[in-house]
């Protein structure tokens, strides 16, 4: 019985450094990307419309897609949708390229 006592001691020390070396072999986890998820409905769509609206108001000029998402700090996506239903009322046009107020 001293035997296996002994023997189950030693491949726990044993099995006990590997694990140990394991841990300070594994790279550092990296923090995942946080993915934003689109809501498409008509209440969030006119909201975007109106940031799309109130940042072409302030530059009183033509902007570009990615101006217009920056100015009014929202993603591209979201000024697409906005730019979209604000041409459909006719509060908007383009203009080689860009989009400025009708």
């Amino acid at each position: 019985m001293a035997e296996k006592k002994a023997t189950k001691a030693a491949a726990t020390k044993a099995a006990a450094p590997k694990k140990e070396t394991a841990k300070k072999a594994a790279a550092p986890k990296k923090a995942a990307a946080k993915k934003v998820e689109l809501v498409i409905n008509a209440e969030n769509v006119g909201f975007k419309a109106g940031d799309v609206y109130n940042a072409l108001a302030a530059a009183n000029k033509a902007l570009t897609v990615a101006e217009i998402a920056k100015n009014a700090k929202i993603s591209a996506e979201e000024a697409f949708l906005g730019i979209g239903w604000l041409l459909k009322e006719g509060k908007v046009k383009d203009d080689n390229n860009k989009i400025v107020l009708a």
